[in-house]
């Protein structure tokens, strides 16, 4: 159990570090970070994200379809913040009551988006918790990387250093897990990454389809949050490979997006 809530402590700070050092600088330029500004996480896990905007005096409010992820968020957070600052909500965003009429200043999602299926649906759903001059951050490994398929959640010493076998086809993919002896739910957690995986070229049609506007983007060959897990200094791709459609999603292992509605 020690050892449990010490991995989530040590993502928590991961998440709150490279948020306060990557995220808030990438979306101030165009919103104020203050006491004013109301800040929405979808899929906010243990809510690591949101306590850096708590800390500039955000009025923040996590959404999680896990329970014990928000009881976790809870113990790290509840008793620094006062409950007119901060709402924890544990359940599944397409089952917010119709009667919850908060809209935000900001939605942000870091490595969501890629674990949603029918995302074409979800982008115009969740324009419900956004006001009209709101933005919208999100980041994700465009799903062709070399560790895309989220490969190191494995419990093998060696698929999580063994990069791309997330492409192979299904049934080869399934075979591998099962023969490094991955347990059901790793490998029905890895199997939905592989069928709801985002590349950039789809995302760009994503977001045309639903009349948002790119206010800002950045592709990223190594990931800013790889500083604070690996001690590697972020570094963006060279614009001759992300100018290339498909090509970029090999060599782009995080691209940031700021989005507003047109």
């Amino acid at each position: 159990m020690q050892q449990r809530h010490t991995n989530k402590e040590q993502y928590f700070n991961e998440q709150a570090l490279t948020t306060k050092k990557f995220v808030i600088p990438f979306i101030e330029n165009f919103l104020p970070i203050n006491n004013e500004t109301s800040v929405l996480e979808i899929g906010c896990g243990e809510a690591g994200n949101l306590k850096p905007f708590l800390d500039l005096g955000c009025m923040a409010t996590g959404i999680d379809i896990s329970g014990s992820r928000i009881e976790v968020a809870k113990e790290f957070l509840g008793n620094q913040y006062s409950n007119d600052r901060l709402e924890l909500i544990a359940e599944d965003i397409y089952k917010i009551p119709a009667n919850y009429n908060k809209k935000f200043d900001l939605i942000i999602m870091r490595d969501v988006l890629e674990h949603i299926p029918n995302q074409e649906y979800f982008m115009q759903y969740v324009k419900r918790f956004l006001k009209p001059e709101g933005k919208f951050f999100l980041a994700f490994p465009p799903w062709y990387n070399p560790f895309g398929g989220h490969q190191q959640i494995t419990s093998s010493k060696i698929l999580p250093k063994l990069p791309f076998f997330h492409l192979l086809p299904m049934p080869v993919y399934k075979f591998i897990l099962k023969l490094f002896n991955e347990n059901q739910g790793v490998i029905n957690e890895l199997v939905s990454i592989k069928k709801t995986g985002i590349s950039i070229d789809r995302f760009s049609k994503i977001l045309k389809k639903n009349n948002y506007k790119i206010l800002k983007k950045a592709f990223y060959f190594i990931n800013p949050n790889y500083e604070t897990k690996f001690g590697l200094k972020p570094r963006k791709q060279i614009k001759l490979i992300t100018a290339i459609p498909h090509i970029r999603n090999y060599f782009v292992t995080a691209a940031y997006y700021l989005i507003s509605l047109k």
